[in-house]
């Protein structure tokens, strides 16, 4: 088994909801949005079927104020980072999991104006 592994993660689709902006204790910008991709089938009684697949996004920093200011519901993305998986016990000492796509690149494929 190779030694190196790679964590990646590419995907395009529209944004679910606006960039909700917030700040750690040390002053750093995180914004927290959805991504929504689909796949679209033809089953074999030839209906037509759709799945949609709701993905979490974290980005940082520079990237995290570029997504508040230029990234809005419904705008098409290209996306490029990693899998995090963030685990907790909750109020009721459940353990509750969470993955999360750190993202290290943004691209709008579409310009969209807020309403």
């Amino acid at each position: 088994m190779q030694k190196n592994s790679i964590n990646k993660v590419i995907l395009i689709g529209h944004v679910g909801s606006d960039p909700e902006l917030k700040y750690t204790p040390s002053g750093s910008s995180v914004a927290s949005l959805s991504l929504a991709t689909n796949e679209v089938w033809i089953n074999a009684d030839k209906e037509k079927k759709e799945r949609v697949e709701w993905h979490s996004l974290i980005a940082w920093n520079k990237l995290a104020d570029f997504c508040k200011e230029y990234i809005v519901k419904g705008q098409l993305i290209y996306i490029e980072g990693s899998l995090h998986t963030n685990t907790w016990q909750d109020k009721d000492g459940n353990s509750r999991k969470k993955v999360e796509i750190v993202c290290n690149i943004i691209t709008p494929l579409e310009w969209k104006k807020e309403n």
